[in-house]
């Protein structure tokens, strides 16, 4: 397998762990997502700090570290990807593990609609029509729930948020993981401590294998970040872009077919018209890509 194939394999392993997630959470029961949360924060921690020395990146952590305009985008991902782990982890934990799947099917969309409004982005007529029939898809999903799909928009809105602060901060997968992770674990572990003192901890009231699969939520975590950067690396944004559909299609699969969720007519027509958009934006951003690639070849060409 050449390089590219490699970085193929890995970015594809990368999104079929992630669209695996909704297996995991369940195991964790009866534990509350915020007690997951906490966990998977404290875990992750330990378990990049041991990459930082494994990999020998103390030195470009630290780096980070005295770098105070990226330590603050770094402080705000971190705030983001903790809405968006308790937002997914209360989802899936709650049966609405379709609706976590709809807020990543939507997110290309919305950090294309935060591009227009944070960077001032200009937007091509295709682009906006897939705007437009996702604003649709919402409203149809808006009624067939009966309710907005606050956990999709959720998800959707703050990993955005993380993917700008990320871009911005422009660090290393590692590094970056272990800034977000170190500002978030004081506030996680007081949790643990809080509620452990409190006597309304789970771990360690199920049995030990239980409590061992907890201490698993950080390889659940840096393995895929790890398989994700190797990927980056390899392969073109085009590529990771269209790999990225994996993992909401597994777990949408995964909410319809094994936890049987509830999907009436509505609700298809609402996920129809989410990949109608997906459908137009992503065959406009490829013709847009293959053209401004032709120019610039006729460019050098002359």
């Amino acid at each position: 397998m050449n390089d590219s194939g490699r970085g193929v394999a890995l970015g594809a392993a990368a999104y079929l762990m992630w669209g695996l997630f909704p297996l995991y959470f369940p195991l964790l029961e009866p534990a509350g997502a915020l007690e997951m949360l906490a966990h998977r924060i404290v875990w992750s921690t330990l378990t990049v700090g041991l990459l930082i020395l494994l990999l020998r990146r103390r030195e470009s952590l630290m780096a980070v570290v005295r770098n105070r305009r990226a330590l603050r985008l770094l402080a705000f991902a971190a705030v983001a990807i903790s809405v968006n782990w308790g937002g997914y982890i209360y989802g899936v934990t709650h049966d609405r593990v379709v609706e976590t799947a709809l807020g990543y099917f939507i997110n290309p969309l919305v950090i294309v609609l935060m591009g227009v409004f944070v960077l001032g982005e200009r937007l091509r007529p295709l682009q906006w029509a897939a705007l437009g029939v996702a604003g649709v898809a919402v409203v149809v999903l808006t009624a067939a729930y009966g309710r907005p799909p606050w956990i999709a928009i959720t998800l959707a809105l703050s990993f955005a948020c993380y993917g700008l602060a990320k871009k911005k901060a422009s660090v290393g997968a590692v590094e970056s993981l272990s800034v977000e992770t170190a500002v978030l674990a004081p506030v996680a572990l007081g949790y643990l401590l809080l509620i452990g003192l409190a006597g309304s901890a789970e771990v360690g009231q199920h049995g030990v294998g239980h409590a061992l699969l907890f201490t698993t939520a950080g390889i659940i975590t840096a393995v895929p970040l790890i398989c994700f950067g190797a990927a980056a690396t390899r392969v073109s944004m085009t590529t990771l872009g269209l790999l990225q559909y994996l993992a909401p299609i597994l777990q949408f699969l995964l909410g319809v077919l094994w936890f049987r969720e509830e999907m009436p007519a509505a609700r298809w027509a609402g996920f129809v018209l989410v990949w109608v958009a997906l459908v137009v934006f992503t065959v406009e951003a490829l013709t847009h890509r293959r053209r401004q690639l032709a120019l610039a070849a006729e460019a050098s060409a002359v």
